[in-house]
């Protein structure tokens, strides 16, 4: 995630002050962990001093002082070179998931690793039931219905790994080393 590229496309539309950057920013990505808000203000420095932003004015609407920022050319610039740059692939099989497996599979019973595969199964399929309700509640938003289509379908790669690897352990014959 790169708050900086979203902060800055969230200024794209018109300045606007921290506190309303933090708010767009959780709506626009309502699956993604929440900004802090010092996170904002420390990452608006930051583009400030790299020249993405500028202030743009300040305003007291019935409380302190607010800071308006907006892009400026080199922050746009900067923007588009970032959305058109392609994410390449992860050049590394690597993950929590994966590691605790490979882990558990280090112990001379393959039982620990079949206990660990159907609970993480478990876990999985339930956050999937979670998530499938989120596209069907009428409440939800079409940021969420997208976020959650994305998070879907990594947790349905991660269930099809799942479900060979629980095949593959189980299919072990005893005392075999893995």
């Amino acid at each position: 995630m790169s708050a900086p590229h979203v902060l800055l496309g969230l200024l794209g539309s018109g300045p606007r002050h921290g506190y309303d950057l933090k708010q767009a920013y959780d709506r626009a990505l309502p699956r993604a962990k929440p900004l802090g808000f010092g996170q904002v203000y420390a990452t608006l420095g930051r583009l400030e001093r790299d020249g993405l932003v500028t202030q743009a004015g300040q305003d007291r609407a019935g409380g302190p002082d607010r800071t308006a920022f907006a892009i400026t050319a080199a922050g746009r610039d900067e923007l588009e070179r970032w959305v058109a740059t392609v994410e390449p692939p992860a050049p590394h099989v690597t993950g929590a998931l994966l590691t605790k497996v490979m882990v558990a599979l280090m112990w001379p019973d393959s039982g620990r690793a079949l206990d660990y595969l159907a609970a993480q199964r478990r876990a999985h399929t339930e956050r999937l039931r979670e998530l499938t309700a989120v596209k069907t509640d009428p409440a939800a938003g079409f940021a969420d219905v997208i976020a959650a289509d994305y998070a879907i379908a990594h947790l349905d790669a991660d269930l099809g790994w799942l479900r060979t690897t629980l095949a593959r352990v189980a299919a072990l014959p005893p005392g075999v080393p893995t």
